[in-house]
């Protein structure tokens, strides 16, 4: 499968080698910026508008201006229109713009870049590592899809060094709250649960579409449930809903239980029914 090779910035569609924004943006030097991953289905970008408006709540956290829903989407159809895949992740990226080196913002405009990568498949299953780093439900920054990574970067290194896909994080309560990009669920005593926004947990677009359609429940949940869950999954964009085998040392069921399995069929069957939920 050949990559894409054009990306969207600042109002063009660019060859990858031409497509280039400031080093003095304010993204690149601070990490002042908001973005969103949306999967790409056929040429279709899936639940874009629950996706645009939560860049906005995220830009709005920040203090960025609301960025152009309808530039936005436009963008998107360029960049799905042409490189074409089966099976893409769109990257929406909203940034301070130039600024000075430093904290301070400047006066100029967003900068506002759309990418497309292919993706793969993921397996029905997968391991998880926790690790010792905690979120910090307090932050100015709480809940906002920032671009500020580099915890999830050192994080997820670690859970690769265990031989798992995601590591997950306990809040400063020292509550289950979330993965470097995905959301948690856990089923206990037969109920399934996830941690609440009030976490500091993102509010992940499939997370909250597994909520409405499961009518799974939110709550505070200690981080030692992952040793008692008799099931755990995760959500997110591109894993959809994905079964956890693995945490740590204690291995689960090597197949998906029967409430993961349900969430996996009733997620496959209302996202194919509507691409724009």
């Amino acid at each position: 499968m050949s990559s894409p090779t054009r990306t969207w910035v600042n109002g063009s569609l660019l060859e990858n080698s031409d497509a280039v924004i400031s080093v003095h943006d304010h993204g690149l030097t601070v990490g002042d910026g908001v973005f969103e991953t949306v999967k790409a289905v056929d040429g279709r970008a899936f639940a874009l508008t629950r996706h645009l408006e939560r860049l906005t709540r995220s830009a709005r956290g920040l203090g960025l201006a609301d960025p152009d829903h309808d530039l936005i989407r436009d963008a998107v159809q360029q960049v799905l229109h042409a490189d074409p895949v089966p099976l893409g992740r769109i990257r929406i990226t909203y940034t301070g713009g130039i600024s000075p080196l430093g904290s301070e913002r400047g006066t100029g405009p967003a900068s506002l870049v759309v990418a497309l990568g292919s993706a793969a498949r993921r397996p029905d299953t997968t391991a998880v590592r926790t690790v010792p780093w905690r979120r910090n439900e307090h932050s100015a920054v709480a809940g906002l899809k920032t671009t500020s990574y580099a915890e999830n970067v050192v994080a997820l290194a670690a859970a690769h060094r265990a031989d798992a896909s995601e590591a997950l994080f306990a809040n400063t309560a020292g509550n289950l709250c979330e993965g470097t990009g995905s959301n948690v669920f856990v089923v206990l005593d037969g109920r399934l649960l996830t941690p609440t926004l009030s976490s500091g947990c993102l509010a992940g677009i499939t997370r909250q579409l597994v909520v409405e359609w499961t009518g799974a429940e939110e709550a505070d949940l200690p981080f030692e449930v992952l040793q008692q869950a008799e099931e755990i999954f995760l959500t997110s964009t591109l894993r959809d809903v994905q079964a956890v085998t693995r945490v740590d040392a204690r291995d689960l069921a090597p197949t998906p239980g029967p409430v993961t399995l349900k969430a996996m069929a009733q997620f496959a069957e209302r996202s194919a029914d509507d691409l724009d939920p």
